[in-house]
């Protein structure tokens, strides 16, 4: 006897430890409730999210599986496994929507394999909210994870970077561990053009947000933002 699989639910989450539930829309906190078993990063930021929004079940009482830091096809469908048996399971990232610039994807594309279906659910992306804000080129972008830490590297690679944008008038993304957020700032202002605008969107969707957009010479002249250890993403689009 067939079992029809359950569905694997996308859950976006917050983006900050001050955001609220006003990010997501009333019937994306009710998918929350409806469930309660969960695959996650780590277990106890899981927990304090549906705490946050409200989840109406004893918090112990939801079942949380973490993804393991480095997860092979095994691993992958064990976490599967009870939504393979009909069990409808939510995904959860450590901030903002799952599986964009997060290793929930792995979980997505297994799923996809196991022929589970997916169910995107709207919530806030740090990675769009700081395209839409910044005034750059929206039509044609590309995001690049974390560039090189070493500074010789990193120097290379934003001016890679800023090449690539001038040849295809394309919106490069990025993002930084957070205490280094202020040596990416300085190196951006040292290897691009003074033409080149960057942008700066830090701590989106919480009460420190700020999303500024100078070009390279601009930014030289002013001051510059407190960007330490606070979640920022860089967009860089050449003149």
């Amino acid at each position: 006897m067939s079992t029809t699989p359950g569905l694997l639910h996308l859950l976006p989450v917050a983006l900050g430890p001050s955001e609220t539930a006003n990010t997501h829309p009333p019937h994306v906190l009710t998918q929350f409730d409806a469930l309660d078993y969960f695959i996650a990063e780590r277990a106890k930021t899981a927990r304090a999210d549906l705490k946050r929004f409200g989840y109406s079940r004893p918090i112990q009482s939801a079942e949380i599986h973490e993804l393991p830091e480095k997860p092979d096809s095994r691993s992958l469908d064990a976490l599967l496994a009870p939504i393979l048996a009909g069990r409808d399971g939510g995904l959860l990232s450590e901030a903002g929507c799952p599986a964009v610039a997060d290793p929930g994807a792995l979980v997505v594309r297994r799923a996809h394999e196991k022929g589970i279906r997916v169910v995107p659910h709207v919530g806030p992306s740090s990675l769009l909210l700081a395209l839409m804000a910044s005034g750059l080129n929206g039509q044609s972008f590309a995001f690049h994870g974390y560039l090189p830490q070493k500074p010789d590297e990193r120097a290379q690679a934003i001016k890679q970077l800023e090449r690539e944008s001038a040849k295809l008038a394309r919106t490069q993304l990025f993002i930084e561990t957070p205490y280094r957020n202020t040596a990416m700032l300085a190196s951006l202002l040292e290897a691009c053009a003074p033409g080149t605008l960057i942008c700066v969107a830090r701590s989106l969707s919480t009460p420190t947000e700020l999303v500024a957009t100078r070009s390279v010479a601009a930014w030289k002249k002013s001051g510059l933002p407190d960007l330490d250890r606070q979640p920022t993403v860089f967009l860089l689009l050449a003149a």
